[in-house]
Protein backbone atom coordinates (compact mmCIF):
# COMPACT_ATOMS: atom_id res chain seq x y z
CA UNK A 1 0.00 0.00 0.00
CA UNK A 2 1.48 3.42 -0.87
CA UNK A 3 1.27 6.73 0.93
CA UNK A 4 -1.68 7.97 -0.58
CA UNK A 5 -3.78 5.45 -0.35
CA UNK A 6 -3.00 4.98 3.70
CA UNK A 7 -5.20 7.43 5.66
CA UNK A 8 -3.16 7.28 8.21
CA UNK A 9 0.59 8.37 7.38
CA UNK A 10 3.40 5.94 8.79
CA UNK A 11 6.69 6.87 10.73
CA UNK A 12 9.99 5.24 10.54
CA UNK A 13 11.49 4.77 14.37
CA UNK A 14 15.18 3.91 13.85
CA UNK A 15 15.55 1.97 17.99
CA UNK A 16 18.25 1.13 20.01
CA UNK A 17 20.11 2.15 23.18
CA UNK A 18 18.41 5.26 24.95
CA UNK A 19 15.51 5.05 22.93
CA UNK A 20 11.99 6.16 23.87
CA UNK A 21 9.86 2.90 24.93
CA UNK A 22 8.39 0.80 22.59
CA UNK A 23 5.25 1.81 24.74
CA UNK A 24 5.76 5.01 24.80
CA UNK A 25 6.63 5.86 21.32
CA UNK A 26 2.93 4.17 20.33
CA UNK A 27 1.40 5.59 22.55
CA UNK A 28 2.65 9.20 21.29
CA UNK A 29 1.38 8.35 18.54
CA UNK A 30 -1.97 7.87 18.72
CA UNK A 31 -4.06 9.21 16.40
CA UNK A 32 -1.45 11.07 14.73
CA UNK A 33 0.83 8.15 12.80
CA UNK A 34 1.92 4.66 12.55
CA UNK A 35 4.93 3.53 13.39
CA UNK A 36 7.85 1.45 11.57
CA UNK A 37 10.19 0.64 14.17
CA UNK A 38 13.47 -0.47 12.35
CA UNK A 39 16.25 -2.57 14.28
CA UNK A 40 18.76 -3.82 14.04
CA UNK A 41 19.17 -6.81 16.65
CA UNK A 42 23.04 -6.59 16.22
CA UNK A 43 22.83 -3.61 18.08
CA UNK A 44 22.50 -4.61 21.77
CA UNK A 45 20.12 -1.52 22.68
CA UNK A 46 17.84 -3.04 19.61
CA UNK A 47 18.49 -7.09 21.14
CA UNK A 48 17.44 -5.59 24.21
CA UNK A 49 13.68 -4.66 23.85
CA UNK A 50 13.36 -7.65 20.93
CA UNK A 51 10.38 -8.88 22.47
CA UNK A 52 8.70 -6.05 23.26
CA UNK A 53 9.48 -4.46 20.15
CA UNK A 54 7.58 -7.69 18.13
CA UNK A 55 4.94 -7.91 20.23
CA UNK A 56 3.91 -4.45 20.29
CA UNK A 57 4.06 -2.72 16.97
CA UNK A 58 5.17 -3.49 13.32
CA UNK A 59 9.15 -3.85 12.97
CA UNK A 60 11.16 -3.45 10.03
CA UNK A 61 14.04 -6.62 11.21
CA UNK A 62 17.28 -5.05 8.93
CA UNK A 63 20.10 -7.04 10.84
CA UNK A 64 22.91 -7.80 8.47
CA UNK A 65 21.20 -5.66 6.10
CA UNK A 66 23.75 -2.67 4.19
CA UNK A 67 22.13 0.84 3.48
CA UNK A 68 20.82 0.15 -0.06
CA UNK A 69 19.08 -2.27 1.15
CA UNK A 70 17.89 -0.50 4.40
CA UNK A 71 16.64 2.38 1.94
CA UNK A 72 14.76 0.10 -0.49
CA UNK A 73 13.13 -1.57 3.08
CA UNK A 74 11.90 1.54 4.04
CA UNK A 75 10.69 2.96 0.59
CA UNK A 76 8.61 -0.66 -0.33
CA UNK A 77 7.20 0.17 3.34
CA UNK A 78 6.47 3.65 2.32
CA UNK A 79 7.01 5.55 5.16
CA UNK A 80 6.52 9.72 5.43
CA UNK A 81 8.78 10.16 8.12
CA UNK A 82 11.93 8.87 10.20
CA UNK A 83 13.18 10.10 13.26
CA UNK A 84 15.49 8.13 16.04
CA UNK A 85 15.68 8.87 19.86
CA UNK A 86 18.93 7.02 19.86
CA UNK A 87 22.53 9.00 20.12
CA UNK A 88 23.84 6.17 18.83
CA UNK A 89 21.18 5.97 15.22
CA UNK A 90 21.25 9.62 14.66
CA UNK A 91 24.27 9.57 11.59
CA UNK A 92 22.38 6.22 10.39
CA UNK A 93 18.90 8.22 10.66
CA UNK A 94 20.45 10.76 9.04
CA UNK A 95 21.57 8.75 5.98
CA UNK A 96 18.76 7.22 5.56
CA UNK A 97 16.77 10.36 5.74
CA UNK A 98 18.76 11.87 2.73
CA UNK A 99 18.22 8.94 0.44
CA UNK A 100 14.91 8.74 1.40
CA UNK A 101 14.43 12.50 0.76
CA UNK A 102 13.00 13.05 4.20
CA UNK A 103 13.64 15.73 6.57
CA UNK A 104 15.78 15.23 9.17
CA UNK A 105 19.87 16.06 10.29
CA UNK A 106 21.74 16.20 7.10
CA UNK A 107 24.12 13.59 7.35
CA UNK A 108 27.40 16.79 6.94
CA UNK A 109 25.68 18.02 10.35
CA UNK A 110 25.92 14.57 12.54
CA UNK A 111 29.77 14.84 13.29
CA UNK A 112 28.51 18.25 15.06
CA UNK A 113 26.00 16.94 17.36
CA UNK A 114 28.03 13.51 18.19
CA UNK A 115 31.65 14.11 18.29
CA UNK A 116 32.90 16.08 21.33
CA UNK A 117 35.73 17.57 19.43
CA UNK A 118 34.19 18.61 16.73
CA UNK A 119 31.34 20.36 18.49
CA UNK A 120 33.86 22.46 20.66
CA UNK A 121 36.10 23.53 17.38
CA UNK A 122 32.70 24.59 16.23
CA UNK A 123 31.55 26.77 18.90
CA UNK A 124 34.94 27.98 18.88
CA UNK A 125 35.10 29.38 15.36
CA UNK A 126 31.97 31.07 15.82
CA UNK A 127 32.98 32.80 19.13
CA UNK A 128 30.19 30.96 20.93
CA UNK A 129 32.29 29.68 23.62
CA UNK A 130 36.42 28.58 23.32
CA UNK A 131 37.07 25.49 25.36
CA UNK A 132 40.12 23.36 25.21
CA UNK A 133 39.39 19.69 24.10
CA UNK A 134 41.75 17.69 22.37
CA UNK A 135 42.19 14.02 21.53
CA UNK A 136 44.64 12.07 24.38
CA UNK A 137 45.00 8.86 21.30
CA UNK A 138 48.26 7.76 21.78
CA UNK A 139 50.19 10.49 23.45
CA UNK A 140 48.02 11.45 26.46
CA UNK A 141 51.14 14.38 27.41
CA UNK A 142 50.30 16.16 24.54
CA UNK A 143 46.82 16.08 25.14
CA UNK A 144 47.62 17.24 29.13
CA UNK A 145 49.85 20.17 27.92
CA UNK A 146 47.25 21.61 25.59
CA UNK A 147 44.19 20.74 27.84
CA UNK A 148 45.71 21.26 31.62
CA UNK A 149 44.14 20.28 34.85
CA UNK A 150 41.74 20.01 35.87
CA UNK A 151 39.97 18.65 33.30
CA UNK A 152 37.40 15.58 32.11
CA UNK A 153 38.19 12.52 30.47
CA UNK A 154 35.34 11.18 28.45
CA UNK A 155 34.49 9.20 25.44
CA UNK A 156 34.82 11.26 22.23
CA UNK A 157 31.16 10.21 21.18
CA UNK A 158 28.29 8.22 23.59
CA UNK A 159 25.82 9.63 25.99
CA UNK A 160 25.19 9.00 29.64
CA UNK A 161 28.41 10.15 30.98
CA UNK A 162 30.00 6.67 30.01
CA UNK A 163 33.24 6.04 31.30
CA UNK A 164 33.75 10.25 32.11
CA UNK A 165 36.01 11.02 34.95
CA UNK A 166 37.71 14.05 36.43
CA UNK A 167 41.25 14.96 36.88
CA UNK A 168 42.70 17.56 39.07
CA UNK A 169 46.93 16.59 38.82
CA UNK A 170 49.01 15.86 35.62
CA UNK A 171 49.84 12.71 37.31
CA UNK A 172 45.95 12.08 37.65
CA UNK A 173 45.17 12.97 34.02
CA UNK A 174 48.28 10.30 32.74
CA UNK A 175 46.87 7.68 35.51
CA UNK A 176 43.57 7.76 33.98
CA UNK A 177 44.75 7.96 30.38
CA UNK A 178 46.43 5.16 30.61
CA UNK A 179 43.45 3.32 32.19
CA UNK A 180 41.19 3.72 29.70
CA UNK A 181 39.13 0.89 27.98
CA UNK A 182 40.74 -0.04 24.92
CA UNK A 183 38.68 0.27 21.67
CA UNK A 184 36.80 3.70 22.70
CA UNK A 185 38.31 7.06 21.41
CA UNK A 186 38.75 9.76 24.17
CA UNK A 187 38.76 13.53 24.96
CA UNK A 188 40.39 15.21 27.50
CA UNK A 189 37.84 18.57 27.85
CA UNK A 190 38.92 21.77 29.99
CA UNK A 191 37.08 21.41 33.53
CA UNK A 192 34.34 23.92 33.61
CA UNK A 193 34.02 24.60 37.00
CA UNK A 194 30.56 25.34 38.54
CA UNK A 195 29.02 27.95 40.92
CA UNK A 196 26.46 25.92 43.03
CA UNK A 197 25.02 29.68 43.94
CA UNK A 198 23.76 30.23 40.44
CA UNK A 199 21.05 27.61 41.44
CA UNK A 200 21.00 27.33 44.82
CA UNK A 201 23.45 24.99 47.50
CA UNK A 202 21.52 21.99 46.97
CA UNK A 203 20.58 22.30 43.55
CA UNK A 204 23.03 20.81 40.35
CA UNK A 205 25.51 23.46 39.33
CA UNK A 206 24.10 22.67 35.32
CA UNK A 207 20.67 22.33 33.56
CA UNK A 208 19.61 21.45 30.01
CA UNK A 209 17.25 23.14 27.63
CA UNK A 210 14.64 21.22 25.30
CA UNK A 211 14.32 23.00 21.73
CA UNK A 212 12.24 21.82 18.44
CA UNK A 213 13.43 22.74 15.33
CA UNK A 214 11.48 23.13 12.04
CA UNK A 215 11.46 24.88 8.68
CA UNK A 216 9.41 27.73 10.22
CA UNK A 217 11.50 28.47 14.01
CA UNK A 218 13.52 26.97 16.42
CA UNK A 219 11.36 26.83 19.68
CA UNK A 220 12.67 26.33 22.95
CA UNK A 221 10.49 24.38 25.32
CA UNK A 222 11.87 24.81 28.56
CA UNK A 223 14.76 24.86 31.10
CA UNK A 224 15.06 21.51 33.08
CA UNK A 225 16.82 21.83 36.62
CA UNK A 226 18.88 18.95 38.08
CA UNK A 227 19.73 17.79 41.55
CA UNK A 228 23.28 17.44 42.33
CA UNK A 229 26.00 14.93 40.40
CA UNK A 230 26.66 11.99 41.89
CA UNK A 231 30.90 11.51 41.97
CA UNK A 232 32.65 11.91 39.17
CA UNK A 233 29.58 12.67 36.61
CA UNK A 234 26.39 11.08 37.40
CA UNK A 235 23.19 12.45 36.75
CA UNK A 236 20.93 11.71 39.85
CA UNK A 237 17.66 13.29 38.79
CA UNK A 238 16.10 16.49 37.17
CA UNK A 239 12.97 18.44 38.13
CA UNK A 240 11.02 21.58 36.51
CA UNK A 241 10.58 24.18 37.38
CA UNK A 242 14.46 24.50 38.21
CA UNK A 243 15.72 26.45 40.60
CA UNK A 244 16.80 29.56 38.27
CA UNK A 245 16.19 33.15 38.50
CA UNK A 246 14.65 34.83 35.54
CA UNK A 247 17.97 36.81 34.60
CA UNK A 248 20.14 33.65 34.82
CA UNK A 249 17.29 31.48 33.02
CA UNK A 250 17.43 34.05 30.29
CA UNK A 251 21.47 33.97 30.22
CA UNK A 252 21.25 30.20 29.63
CA UNK A 253 18.14 30.43 26.53
CA UNK A 254 20.33 33.11 24.78
CA UNK A 255 24.06 30.59 24.85
CA UNK A 256 21.92 27.99 23.63
CA UNK A 257 20.24 29.49 21.35
CA UNK A 258 23.77 31.00 19.92
CA UNK A 259 25.50 27.29 19.92
CA UNK A 260 22.18 25.78 17.80
CA UNK A 261 22.86 28.55 15.56
CA UNK A 262 26.31 28.10 14.98
CA UNK A 263 26.10 24.44 14.68
CA UNK A 264 23.67 25.07 11.89
CA UNK A 265 20.12 22.69 13.30
CA UNK A 266 17.71 23.15 11.58
CA UNK A 267 15.29 20.12 12.10
CA UNK A 268 14.24 18.04 14.56
CA UNK A 269 14.46 17.90 18.84
CA UNK A 270 17.50 18.86 20.98
CA UNK A 271 18.79 18.40 24.42
CA UNK A 272 21.53 20.79 25.51
CA UNK A 273 23.39 20.46 28.60
CA UNK A 274 24.87 23.63 29.96
CA UNK A 275 27.22 24.12 32.89
CA UNK A 276 26.74 27.31 35.49
CA UNK A 277 29.55 28.87 36.26
CA UNK A 278 30.50 32.10 38.48
CA UNK A 279 31.12 33.79 35.05
CA UNK A 280 27.92 32.57 33.11
CA UNK A 281 26.39 29.72 31.46
CA UNK A 282 28.87 27.55 29.14
CA UNK A 283 28.27 24.92 27.25
CA UNK A 284 28.73 20.85 28.20
CA UNK A 285 27.36 20.03 25.02
CA UNK A 286 24.74 20.25 22.48
CA UNK A 287 22.53 16.84 21.62
CA UNK A 288 21.09 15.92 18.44
CA UNK A 289 17.65 14.12 20.15
CA UNK A 290 15.91 14.09 23.00
CA UNK A 291 17.30 13.68 26.38
CA UNK A 292 17.35 10.87 28.54
CA UNK A 293 14.11 10.90 31.08
CA UNK A 294 13.67 14.41 30.07
CA UNK A 295 9.86 13.74 28.09
CA UNK A 296 8.52 11.64 31.03
CA UNK A 297 9.51 14.35 33.59
CA UNK A 298 7.61 17.20 31.05
CA UNK A 299 4.86 15.78 30.01
CA UNK A 300 3.99 15.14 33.82
CA UNK A 301 4.48 18.54 34.63
CA UNK A 302 3.37 20.49 31.82
CA UNK A 303 1.36 18.04 29.77
CA UNK A 304 3.81 18.84 26.79
CA UNK A 305 4.94 15.06 24.76
CA UNK A 306 8.20 15.44 23.24
CA UNK A 307 7.95 11.91 22.52
CA UNK A 308 4.76 12.81 20.17
CA UNK A 309 6.65 16.21 19.05
CA UNK A 310 9.31 14.49 17.41
CA UNK A 311 6.93 12.40 15.45
CA UNK A 312 5.40 15.55 14.51
CA UNK A 313 8.30 17.16 13.43
CA UNK A 314 9.17 14.13 11.38
CA UNK A 315 6.02 14.49 9.23
CA UNK A 316 6.90 18.47 8.27
CA UNK A 317 4.59 19.17 10.73
CA UNK A 318 4.94 22.72 12.93
CA UNK A 319 4.08 21.42 16.42
CA UNK A 320 1.83 23.67 18.88
CA UNK A 321 3.94 23.63 22.05
CA UNK A 322 2.83 25.85 24.88
CA UNK A 323 4.42 27.56 27.37
CA UNK A 324 4.53 25.44 30.05
CA UNK A 325 2.74 26.01 33.18
CA UNK A 326 3.98 24.62 36.63
CA UNK A 327 1.80 24.00 39.52
CA UNK A 328 4.01 22.74 42.35
CA UNK A 329 7.51 20.69 41.29
CA UNK A 330 7.70 17.70 39.36
CA UNK A 331 10.73 15.59 39.81
CA UNK A 332 12.50 12.31 39.34
CA UNK A 333 15.38 10.81 41.38
CA UNK A 334 17.64 8.68 40.38
CA UNK A 335 18.74 5.93 42.56
CA UNK A 336 21.76 5.78 42.51
CA UNK A 337 24.65 3.61 44.11
CA UNK A 338 27.77 3.85 45.73
CA UNK A 339 30.96 5.09 43.04
CA UNK A 340 32.01 1.41 43.17
CA UNK A 341 32.21 -1.46 40.69
CA UNK A 342 30.76 -4.56 42.20
CA UNK A 343 27.81 -7.07 43.26
CA UNK A 344 24.70 -5.63 44.77
CA UNK A 345 24.42 -7.80 47.98
CA UNK A 346 21.41 -6.32 49.49
CA UNK A 347 18.59 -3.16 48.80
CA UNK A 348 17.23 -1.70 52.23
CA UNK A 349 14.53 1.05 52.19
CA UNK A 350 12.75 0.34 48.70
CA UNK A 351 9.06 -0.05 50.38
CA UNK A 352 9.19 2.65 52.32
CA UNK A 353 10.64 5.07 49.21
CA UNK A 354 6.46 4.98 48.32
CA UNK A 355 5.44 6.17 51.69
CA UNK A 356 7.37 9.17 51.74
CA UNK A 357 5.54 13.01 50.83
CA UNK A 358 4.77 13.57 47.15
CA UNK A 359 6.07 10.22 45.82
CA UNK A 360 3.87 9.35 42.86
CA UNK A 361 5.89 5.83 41.26
CA UNK A 362 9.27 4.09 42.56
CA UNK A 363 10.75 1.80 39.70
CA UNK A 364 13.78 -0.46 40.86
CA UNK A 365 16.07 -2.51 39.45
CA UNK A 366 18.09 -3.53 42.29
CA UNK A 367 18.07 -7.10 42.44
CA UNK A 368 20.87 -8.27 44.67
CA UNK A 369 23.33 -10.28 42.45
CA UNK A 370 23.76 -7.86 39.71
CA UNK A 371 26.96 -6.50 38.97
CA UNK A 372 26.89 -2.59 39.32
CA UNK A 373 30.09 -0.37 37.90
CA UNK A 374 29.89 3.32 38.59
CA UNK A 375 32.33 4.08 35.03
CA UNK A 376 28.08 2.97 33.00
CA UNK A 377 27.03 6.77 34.31
CA UNK A 378 23.52 7.20 34.19
CA UNK A 379 22.92 3.41 32.97
CA UNK A 380 24.49 2.13 36.79
CA UNK A 381 21.32 4.26 38.68
CA UNK A 382 19.27 1.51 40.50
CA UNK A 383 16.13 2.80 40.03
CA UNK A 384 13.59 6.32 39.93
CA UNK A 385 11.59 8.01 41.96
CA UNK A 386 8.75 9.83 40.36
CA UNK A 387 7.11 12.44 42.40
CA UNK A 388 5.85 16.73 42.66
CA UNK A 389 6.26 18.49 45.66
CA UNK A 390 4.80 21.93 46.51
CA UNK A 391 7.58 23.82 46.29
CA UNK A 392 11.86 23.61 45.84
CA UNK A 393 11.89 23.54 49.72
CA UNK A 394 9.78 20.73 49.80
CA UNK A 395 11.52 19.06 47.21
CA UNK A 396 14.81 19.46 48.72
CA UNK A 397 13.95 17.90 51.95
CA UNK A 398 11.88 14.90 50.04
CA UNK A 399 15.61 14.36 47.98
CA UNK A 400 17.04 14.08 51.48
CA UNK A 401 14.96 11.67 53.07
CA UNK A 402 15.03 9.15 50.02
CA UNK A 403 18.95 9.59 49.96
CA UNK A 404 18.57 8.18 53.60
CA UNK A 405 16.05 5.68 52.95
CA UNK A 406 17.84 4.05 49.75
CA UNK A 407 20.53 1.93 51.50
CA UNK A 408 21.88 -0.26 48.89
CA UNK A 409 24.94 -2.43 49.77
CA UNK A 410 27.89 -3.47 47.27
CA UNK A 411 30.31 -6.00 47.74
CA UNK A 412 33.17 -4.43 45.77
CA UNK A 413 35.29 -6.49 43.10
CA UNK A 414 38.82 -6.72 43.70
CA UNK A 415 40.54 -3.38 42.56
CA UNK A 416 37.17 -1.85 41.53
CA UNK A 417 36.81 1.97 43.69
CA UNK A 418 36.16 5.41 42.35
Amino acid sequence: MNAHARKVPRVAVVYDLGSATPNDVLAAAHRLCEVLFVADFDRPGAAAHRQSLLALGEVLDVTGLDGEERVRLLREAAVDGIVTYSEYQLAGTARLAQALGLPYHSPELIPALVDKLVQRRILAEAGVQATRCAVIGDDPARALDLVGVPAVIKPRTGAGSLHTSRVDSAEEFLAVAAARPAGIEFVAEQMLEGDPAVAGEFWGDYVSVESVHTGAASRQVCVTGKFALAEPFRETGMLLPATLTEEAAAEVLALEAAAVRALGIRHGITHTEVKLTADGPRIIEVNGRLGGYVPEILRRATGINLVRTALEVALGGEPRIPAPRHRGVTYQYFLTPPAVAGTLTSVDGVAELAGLPGVRNVETHAEPGRFVDWREGTQSHLGVVFGSAPDHDDLRKVAESITATFRPVLAPSAGAGA
